[in-house]
């Protein structure tokens, strides 16, 4: 049922129960067997990406003295979960998914790179203009705009390019960051979490 809302809340924001009962191919009293309502739907859907991004971050490396192979190593682990779920971005957005829902299930993920970001910056490999937690914060809004790009058809990744701007905005070398992200993945990033298919703003 919930694979079914997120396909179709992809599709389309706005879809109603009715929507997602045939998009699954049942009785829309099946769905309210589940969910009482939109609202309890879309809750449904934001507890599975909050388990999702809780487990990738679980299930991250230990650090390692390169801070910067492992904010690549973050970014191409979170990226796979953003794309399945990044219905939620355009849910946020029109007030179905209240903020602080949405900041209690990025949690893990901030936390994780709030502390990528504070050991690089005493490696000396990333900016210091901005202090981390507000690094972060612009870093994964650069994210989930590049997320919400790939919502509308006009970005197409699989997690190489939001890693290698990731590095950049951090301060890495543009020709540093390609490479670094590059042997990242040569070592084995875990990236195969499942991904979504593209889909089209309206």
């Amino acid at each position: 049922m919930l694979d079914a809302a997120r396909r179709e809340l992809t599709r389309d924001p706005d879809s109603s129960l009715e929507d997602i009962a045939g998009a699954a191919g049942v009785a829309r009293r099946t769905v309210y067997v589940h969910f009482a309502c939109r609202a309890a739907l879309v809750e449904g859907l934001a507890a599975e990406a909050a388990e999702a991004i809780r487990r990738a971050v679980a299930g991250a490396p230990a650090p390692t003295p390169d801070a910067v192979a492992d904010l690549a190593r973050f970014v191409l682990m979170v990226w796979p979960v953003g794309d399945r779920y990044r219905a939620l971005i355009r849910l946020a957005r029109g007030h179905d998914l209240a903020r602080a829902r949405v900041d209690e299930l990025l949690t893990p993920a901030r936390d994780m790179a709030a502390r990528v970001f504070a050991r690089g910056r005493r490696q000396g490999v990333f900016q210091t203009t901005v202090p981390p937690d507000p690094l972060g914060r612009a870093i994964e809004a650069q994210l989930l705009a590049l997320l919400d790009c790939a919502d509308c058809g006009l970005w197409s990744d699989d997690g190489t390019g939001a890693a290698t701007a990731t590095l950049i905005a951090a301060g890495v070398a543009p020709d540093t960051a390609a490479a670094k992200v590059d042997q990242v993945r040569k070592s084995g990033s875990p990236t195969n979490a499942p991904t979504a298919p593209t889909a089209r703003c309206r």
